[in-house]
């Protein structure tokens, strides 16, 4: 595996790094989740699925991830979304399935319903929509909602990095503002969702709450009774693949 050409998109300040491979529609964007790359294990077999089957494949990181520009911690929901439809809107042409992993997936819902006629598809693993609200904000204890009302931030250990998870109370009064879980989505396209059932981070019911107010003639929601979080275990990723080339299958011109 590994990467291609990596280049760079200018966009509100930051370099933002990307591959981009053409071929056939509709082109595949993989939005990664929170502190994530596009240098993470599903990406990286996304990109070779993509190869092999000669499909058009994006994938990037956000500012303040993996080999873009600008700082972690000035990030939230708002200039992340702007980076993706950044992507979609100048390195991508005809229809699309978006892939967004965690909070790529919240991304990737809010991406779609913000281009309706360019994305035909999704395909949502452990999507952590609203996470900042309902899977942060609501879980804290007193002592850590004041430390970011008082202090702006609050850091975290991270079971993913050596480095803690920096929380910010933009990030948190930013994510207010893009809530989606409180009304039914409307999308007309498939979509295809893979969740774990021991997943620690975005539980199982999180995403059973969303997936009901999505379309359900035109939804698959599939659960890997023992995946994690990640879903990059060789079972997981060749479920992952399988989804993809249902998607482009159907999704052919």
């Amino acid at each position: 595996m590994g990467f291609g050409q990596i280049e760079a998109l200018a966009h509100a300040g930051a370099a933002l790094a990307y591959e981009r491979q053409d071929g056939a529609a509709p082109a595949f964007v993989w939005l990664g989740g929170f502190k994530s790359d596009m240098a993470g294990t599903k990406a990286e077999v996304l990109a070779k699925w993509a190869r092999e089957r000669g499909q058009g494949f994006v994938r990037f990181d956000y500012s303040g991830h993996g080999r873009s520009s600008g700082r972690f911690e000035d990030g939230t929901i708002s200039s992340w979304l702007s980076d993706a439809l950044a992507v979609v809107d100048q390195l991508t042409t005809g229809p699309l399935v978006l892939v967004g992993s965690s909070m790529g997936g919240w991304l990737a819902l809010l991406a779609a319903k913000a281009r309706l006629e360019r994305v035909k598809g999704l395909l949502l693993i452990a999507p952590a929509a609203d996470f900042t609200e309902r899977l942060m904000w609501a879980e804290f204890t007193e002592a850590e909602r004041q430390a970011i009302l008082e202090t702006g931030r609050l850091e975290q250990p991270s079971q993913y990095a050596p480095e803690p998870n920096v929380i910010t109370r933009a990030l948190i009064e930013d994510g207010s503002n893009h809530l989606l879980m409180d009304e039914p989505y409307p999308f007309d396209g498939p979509i295809h969702i893979l969740q774990g059932g021991a997943d620690p981070d975005v539980p199982e019911a999180h995403v059973r709450a969303l997936a009901a107010l999505l379309p359900q003639e035109s939804l698959t929601f599939e659960l890997i009774p023992d995946g994690d979080h990640r879903l990059s275990r060789p079972q997981d990723l060749e479920r992952l693949q399988e989804a993809a080339e249902k998607l482009a299958a159907r999704l052919a011109r």
